[in-house]
């Protein structure tokens, strides 16, 4: 196991509504000083929702997405605030976002999104046994839903509006969670 570095000091260098970047000046073990920035992320983290409509079919949304400026198909998402629990935060997410929620509602893992600069960490959520719920959310249009097969995933990746990350590595993790369960391993 390696040792961690030795968090010098910190300082905020900007900030804006939605991103913080932060300034580290770290000590490696060897003697070696150096300066980092990141990106702050909320510190309650986020979910990403994998909803299942039925045993093979996931609810996507398409909405836009100004990083790309396009409509990308993706999966419900969102911030979880603060003393929320993530699987109660997944929830409300999917409720505001696709009008349902689950009664089966189960964190497969966590997942970052570029570690070395971005402190991030996103609850992966499995959403199951879906009944109509909804609850308004904050988005500035609807929002298109998509049924997807998850026999159908190589096929929604060489699509060029389904490019986020955490989205595709979500509908993987999620389908061969549910091969095991349904393979009883």
């Amino acid at each position: 196991m390696y040792e961690k570095p030795h968090i010098v000091s910190s300082a905020l260098i900007s900030e804006t509504r939605v991103f913080k970047i932060e300034e580290l000046q770290l000590e490696f073990p060897n003697g070696v000083r150096t300066r980092y920035e990141r990106l702050k992320s909320s510190p309650y983290g986020s979910v990403i929702v994998v909803p299942m409509l039925d045993a093979n079919t996931v609810l996507m949304i398409r909405e836009y997405a100004v990083g790309t400026q396009r409509y990308e198909l993706g999966l419900p998402k969102g911030r979880i605030e603060e003393g929320e629990d993530p699987l109660l935060a997944a929830n409300r997410e999917i409720m505001e976002e696709i009008g349902y929620g689950a009664k089966r509602l189960q964190s497969l893992c966590t997942l970052s999104v570029a570690p070395s600069y971005i402190e991030s960490r996103t609850e992966l959520v499995l959403a199951r046994d879906l009944y109509a719920q909804r609850l308004r959310g904050d988005e500035p249009e609807p929002i298109e839903i998509v049924s997807w097969s998850m026999d159908k995933l190589s096929k929604l990746v060489e699509r060029t509006d389904c490019t986020e990350a955490r989205g595709i590595a979500s509908l993987y993790i999620a389908r061969d969670y549910l091969n095991r369960e349904m393979n009883g391993s």
